[in-house]
């Protein structure tokens, strides 16, 4: 139907004027925000600061609530008095830098994955290189410091896992290599994703699909491409991730066994979370609904780390209602889960996190700190490394109550989340 536009409500001169009043709004609304977050970092009073730029109390009030726009002397003495170049508070997306613990973890893997293998040396035995990754597994989905344990130990690991794949072996050793290698470089994926080298993701993924196929695992397949589908997630190819998940899923549906329930059951999720992602709710709830039964039989299991089981199933149905902003199921089925049951830690904060994101859509921004304190006692390290816990957190900073504000400001500063 077409809309009729009043002659003389609605005249050029008007439209421009109102186009111009939204801007402005919204760079008052951007500099408020950038203005309150920085100052509750520097842990700076109001009076404080209006006193170091020379402004009133009531004044920086109006600014930081995004009702007024400062002036640019006002911006350069606000600059002043908070330490920053006055740009930052009217365009902060030069800063938006990964924390250096971050950046040097990437570094340190993009060089284990680039540089040439030394020669000179003799592979390690695999019983031990496989004994070593096993327990490099552990410790990523169980400790609290995880990604300063693995992220040290890979890129040796990756040394080794190539000198023996390259060695001079019997069949059944160059299948136990491979075998090891598909494990390997999956653990490599999930940690260079969480470290934000999704390029080097994409990489190890690849890499493990390739070990796993020439080793004949079918299951190790199935882990695979479950983690190639998670790269494609990442990379907001969801189709892809459907179509790589449910394809993988296919194939194990003839295999037997508690095992090839669980990696099946794993490709499953995935692809729910795929089409969610796709804006198919219906879909997305179908996948859940049709592998619940296929948990309650295998229970809680870690096949090939997958961390399938009911916990896994019930975590993704909250994921699920999230993506779907029916954040009110969302709280209702979390309220439910035990998520300590997960034997995955990254299970757990990932569920945690999925918590607060659904408390901060409610705009209520007090639980969502509250989940955001329960991820950082659970593991420090995940809050300061992932990106939906940088966005979590700036979302608090910059629109929740004073006192509220400033505790999750304190918190980024605590682990050196860049959240402006």
């Amino acid at each position: 139907m077409l809309q009729v536009i009043d002659p003389v409500a609605s005249t050029p001169q008007t439209i421009l004027a109102g186009g111009w009043r939204q801007m402005a709004d919204q760079l008052a609304r951007d500099v408020g925000e950038r203005v309150r977050f920085h100052r509750l970092a520097a842990k700076k009073t109001q009076a404080v600061v209006a006193g170091l730029a020379g402004i009133t109390a009531d004044y920086l009030y109006q600014i930081e609530r995004g009702k007024k726009i400062p002036t640019l002397p006002v911006l350069l003495t606000l600059g002043r008095a908070l330490d920053l170049p006055p740009a930052a508070l009217i365009d902060d997306s030069s800063h938006e830098v990964a924390p250096p613990h971050r950046r040097v973890a990437g570094e340190d893997l993009h060089r284990a994955m680039t540089l040439p293998v030394p020669a000179d040396e003799e592979p390690m035995p695999l019983t031990d290189l496989r004994t070593q990754i096993n327990e490099a597994w552990q410790l990523w989905q169980s400790s609290p410091t995880r990604y300063s344990q693995v992220s040290g130990l890979l890129g040796q690991l990756i040394v080794e896992v190539e000198r023996a794949l390259r060695a001079d072996t019997s069949a059944d050793a160059g299948i136990e290599a491979y075998r090891a290698a598909a494990d390997l470089y999956g653990l490599t994926r999930t940690v260079a994703k969480r470290t934000g080298r999704v390029d080097l993701a994409f990489l190890a993924a690849d890499r493990a699909q390739r070990a796993a196929e020439a080793s004949g695992d079918s299951l190790r397949v199935g882990a695979a491409r479950w983690n190639l589908a998670h790269v494609a997630l990442a990379e907001r190819h969801h189709d892809v991730a459907e179509d790589i998940a449910m394809s993988a899923a296919h194939d194990l549906r003839e295999h037997s066994g508690p095992d090839a329930a669980a990696v099946y059951g794993s490709l499953v999720l995935v692809a729910g979370v795929a089409a969610a992602r796709r804006r198919d709710t219906w879909t997305a709830r179908d996948r859940i609904r049709s592998v619940t039964p296929v948990a309650w039989k295998t229970g809680e299991r870690n096949t090939l780390w997958t961390a399938f089981g009911p916990t896994n199933v019930a975590m993704h149905a909250v994921s699920i209602e999230v993506e779907a902003g029916e954040t009110s199921q969302a709280c209702h089925l979390a309220e439910e889960i035990e998520h300590e049951r997960s034997p995955s830690i990254e299970r757990r904060v990932a569920f945690l996190l999925e918590q607060a994101r659904s408390y901060q859509q409610r705009k209520d921004y007090g639980s969502a700190l509250v989940l955001l304190h329960s991820a950082e006692r659970e593991a420090p390290e995940d809050v300061a490394y992932r990106p939906l816990a940088h966005d979590i957190l700036r979302s608090v900073v910059q629109r929740a109550n004073r006192t509220t504000a400033k505790e999750a400001a304190h918190l980024a500063d605590r682990l050196s989340v860049p959240v402006s």
